[in-house]
């Protein structure tokens, strides 16, 4: 009787037990299971991503080593290049190559771009170089945008701004080394102090748990130190050994960063509560988006580290209430998503000026070819911009506004613009003018104008027919 009744114990206890594992199955079911579709999805990505591991690192190495300093296009027709050449070795690659993709994380990148990072992949692309480079970044920034950013990246980690015409500019350095802040070396030339000789090449030694660096004394290196460097200067020539100590990058401005820049500066002004919105979603994703990883990351843990899950109440909990953060935060952002497709909708009506006013500023960026006096600051043009939007004609037609407004600026250009030119260059402004504007439109002939700069030096012995239209030309 007495064994009867430890046994009928003992299965009560244990059906209990079981009955409550098959209820925090069912919770735990319940809870997760939404997720099911989307992990699935995740991981079939995750599987492709991880077969074309070796060919994408590969050339992304090759990119953070060798194409910094280049232009977009060039570096999109090397990897090209590279990614052909892969797949010709049988190495497992993306057809289509992302430095982005493989080395970027939304997070961050969104976290930059309020930082003041321009939006478009080429800076992007800068900002995951210097994110990754072994060696510190020289950038080659004329229109000042890397500067801003690293300094608004950094404004809370006790950074320190320096020149080589400062005097006590290495013992700053010095000091930052030692704590672990951040440096910022800007506006130098094409050479550099020698004395930077040991920092460049990371020339640290260790004595016991301590890494330490010789400059003008031993010094401590704490390994928080950062160092960046800018210049200036358009088109710096370096020799080859500064290439091998810095990972030299272009952050000249590009056209579709100069768009978005200054279509938010004409739809701020025009439309401040729009743009205030736009700009208050843009926080927010970012920060969603920083919640829903942290979350992503909290269930991946609790499911790797739990001995048991079903045995483990709090790491049901924390599953449970990951879970309702999560949907909470999807709904949040799916409604943010919608507001700020209707925005963008809104905003690109007002696309047409700021893309024109885009391709203008890289007419006065090229009068340097004609004259290294003609230098003109990105800061300048912009005032020059917001100007014209104040002083234009106000229309309450969105047409006709945009109309006196773009007219209002190619004339407010032209003016300020010739003020600073010889006399002898003025028609030859104007002609840029008219044919940058030409080509934006679609208007220009690219095969006649290519012919008019070149001289048709590479017409040959065969001559084309002389045009009928046209037979008074020799």
């Amino acid at each position: 009787y007495q064994s009867t009744c430890a046994n009928k114990n003992r299965l009560e206890a244990e059906y209990a037990d079981c009955k409550k594992k098959l209820m925090i199955a069912k919770q735990l079911i319940s809870n997760l299971g939404g997720e099911k579709g989307r992990w699935d999805e995740l991981a079939k990505k995750l599987a492709v991503f991880y077969t074309n591991l070796s060919g994408d690192v590969l050339i992304s190495a090759g990119m953070i080593a060798y194409l910094g300093a280049f232009t977009s296009a060039y570096r999109n027709e090397i990897s090209a290049e590279w990614v052909a050449k892969c797949l010709h070795h049988k190495i497992p690659s993306s057809e289509s190559f992302s430095l982005q993709r493989v080395l970027g994380n939304p997070v961050k990148i969104r976290s930059w771009n309020i930082n003041g990072l321009p939006s478009d992949s080429f800076s992007v692309e800068n900002a995951i170089i210097i994110d990754n480079a072994r060696r510190w970044p020289l950038c080659i920034d004329p229109q000042n945008q890397a500067n801003k950013w690293i300094k608004k990246s950094y404004a809370n980690s006790n950074l320190s701004v320096v020149k080589l015409s400062d005097s006590d500019y290495l013992r700053t350095i010095e000091i930052s080394i030692q704590f672990g802040s951040i440096v910022v070396l800007e506006n130098v030339g094409e050479e550099l102090d020698p004395g930077l000789e040991p920092i460049l090449l990371k020339q640290t030694y260790g004595k016991g748990q301590t890494q330490y660096i010789k400059l003008s004394q031993e010094i401590e290196f704490n390994k928080n130190f950062k160092l960046f460097i800018t210049t200036k200067w358009r088109n710096p020539h370096y020799l080859p050994e500064v290439s091998t100590k810095l990972t030299l990058l272009n952050f000249m401005i590009t056209f579709e960063g100069l768009n978005d820049q200054l279509l938010g500066i004409l739809v701020k002004t025009e439309r401040p509560e729009l743009e205030a919105e736009k700009e208050k979603l843009i926080i927010d994703g970012a920060s969603n988006k920083k919640e829903l990883q942290e979350i992503e990351d909290k269930i991946l843990d609790v499911l790797s580290n739990s001995q048991n899950i079903l045995d483990d109440e709090s790491a049901i909990d924390v599953l449970t209430e990951a879970k309702n953060k999560s949907n909470l935060i999807g709904e949040r952002q799916a409604a943010a998503d919608l507001t700020e497709r209707t925005i963008d909708e809104t905003r690109m009506s007002y696309q047409e000026v700021s893309r024109e006013a885009s391709c203008l500023f890289f007419v006065i960026a090229d009068l340097g070819n004609i004259d290294p006096m003609y230098q003109y600051s990105l800061s300048y043009y912009i005032d020059l911009f917001t100007q014209a939007i104040s002083n234009s004609q106000p229309n309450d037609e969105l047409a006709r506004r945009l109309d006196n407004l773009r007219s209002y600026f190619r004339s407010s250009l032209y003016n300020n613009i010739c003020r600073s030119l010889f006399e002898k260059d003025k028609l030859l402004f104007s002609f840029l003018l008219t044919c940058r504007l030409a080509q934006f439109r679609g208007e220009l002939d690219e095969q006649r104008w290519r012919f008019l700069l070149t001289g048709g030096l590479s017409l040959g012995e065969v001559l084309p027919p002389v045009p009928e239209h046209a037979q008074w030309i020799t």
